[in-house]
């Protein structure tokens, strides 16, 4: 069965989240409940505003300050796209940091004269410094999925901050929230298997972002015997996984994603494998953009997987490269007519395959059909994508986002494949290339230093050698 658009769970969610805060605003609240119009006008934006401000108040207790909190939770839900957006500017700019107030509290820093004097002062300057509307976020958090409203409520905001410069401080509240809450220590890994809640076996069809779950029976044969899925989870948020890993248990490196997505293909030992191929890596949670959890997934996967399979020897990835096409197309885009670099630079096996011819190459329809012409493309597409790969920065960081995601986390640059992923998407992307990342166990730390400190690439030696004039 083939999976359609994304599933009903989020428009579920939403519903029942509403009705719960409904319940909670009216049964600790009676005068709460009243409705706001979906584009939020005048009238019941000044009436918000006034909700917001008796909420951040903290007038009449918890109990009432949580009614508050879940009335305004409720309309931001039940708001359309422009209300939701008014919603936020409102947020952010009319519950920012009091200027006035700062101010008097640098005033007072600068003017302390004692360490008693001083340490008032930087206590006072904190509390003037804190934008009352973190008390509203904090409040939603005490409801019910409140954590995961306020991360669907970030993901939003972020759609609107290029826009939206106005929306930065809020932005900026949120996602320090988000990284004292969603801390290290208070997550957890857990294996999902085919016996997992069918909701949760739900949000991985629709999370998936790497290669698309297209069926039941796909996920099933991504969940066998020889094949592993974990996913990190916050307490708060039991059932909404922030980060999974898909795990293929073979021998070697993969070089082909068809291959290991086969539901057709033998199922492996995995008592008898060797390697752990980490091939698809999807974060859930747009909203918490900016929240890393890579590195605490990558070594927690592999202390599990060698707890329970000592004979695992190398930990690596198949891996994406998605802004390859669009680079390479810039690049021979800009190749004169009469290019013709050397053969150990960008050529192929005959060493007549210069930007040009390969620009040329890549503009016919069939190449991938045509076995000689793909054959003949192989080196200088590989030479290319290392330049890339190794080359190409961006503020100091590699200019591919995976690359960026598995270069900090310690990973080396170990392998690239030519028509790895023959599907639209693969082609659309990179022209088919995948890359493999080796995690070596005793390298991370230091892999991680020079890439984060000095931002070097570190690749294997075949790398290196496509790179060569």
């Amino acid at each position: 069965m083939a999976q359609a658009s994304p599933p009903s769970f989020f428009d579920r969610t939403v519903g029942q989240l509403r009705e719960v805060w409904r319940d909670l605003s009216l049964r600790a609240w009676p005068g709460g409940g009243n409705g706001f119009r979906p584009n939020l006008p005048d009238e019941d934006a000044a009436r918000l505003r006034q909700r917001i401000a008796e909420c951040v108040a903290s007038r009449g207790g918890e109990v009432s300050a949580r009614a508050r909190a879940a009335e305004i939770g409720r309309a931001y839900l039940s708001l359309a796209p422009e209300g939701r957006h008014r919603f936020l500017s409102i947020l952010a700019q009319d519950f920012a940091a009091d200027r006035e107030t700062v101010d008097e509290a640098i005033l007072a820093y600068r003017q302390a004269k004692d360490t008693v004097e001083l340490a008032a002062a930087e206590e006072s300057l904190r509390d003037a410094l804190a934008a009352p509307r973190v008390r509203l976020l904090k409040q939603l958090t005490t409801l019910p999925d409140g954590f995961k409203f306020l991360i669907d409520l970030r993901a939003e905001l972020l759609d609107h901050l290029k826009d939206d410069p106005t929306l930065r401080g809020l932005d900026r509240d949120l996602q320090e929230l988000f990284t004292s809450w969603f801390d290290i220590g208070l997550l957890t890994l857990e294996r999902i298997g085919w016996d997992s809640p069918a909701a949760l076996l739900e949000k991985l069809i629709a999370y998936e972002a790497v290669h698309e779950i297209r069926s039941w029976s796909d996920l099933k044969n991504r969940l066998d015997s020889d094949r592993r899925c974990f996913a990190i989870f916050h307490p708060s948020i039991p059932l909404e996984p922030l980060i999974f890993v898909e795990v293929a248990l073979v021998n070697g490196l993969a070089d082909d994603i068809h291959k290991l997505l086969d539901e057709g293909a033998p199922r492996a030992e995995s008592a008898e494998a060797d390697t752990a191929i980490f091939y698809s890596i999807s974060n859930t949670q747009k909203g918490l953009r900016g929240i890393s959890f890579g590195d605490f997934l990558i070594k927690k996967v592999v202390e599990s997987l060698l707890r329970d399979m000592p004979n695992l020897k190398t930990f690596a990835t198949l891996s994406p490269v998605p802004g390859f096409r669009r680079w390479l197309d810039t690049q021979l885009a800009a190749a004169p007519a009469n290019d013709e670099p050397p053969r150990r630079r960008f050529g192929g096996a005959n060493g007549d395959m210069s930007a040009a011819k390969l620009r040329e190459a890549l503009a016919r329809p069939d190449w991938l059909q045509d076995a000689a012409l793909a054959e003949a493309m192989e080196e200088p597409m590989r030479r290319w994508c290392a330049r890339y790969l190794c080359q190409e920065k961006s503020g100091g960081k590699a200019l591919d986002a995976v690359a960026r995601f598995h270069l900090a986390n310690g990973a080396r640059l170990e392998r690239i494949n030519w028509l790895a992923d023959r599907s639209p998407k693969g082609l659309k992307e990179s022209y088919g290339l995948m890359v493999n990342y080796l995690y070596r166990l005793g390298d991370i730390e230091a892999n991680h230093d020079a890439y984060v400190g000095q931002g070097q690439v570190v690749a294997s030696p075949a790398i290196k050698a496509l790179l060569k004039p």
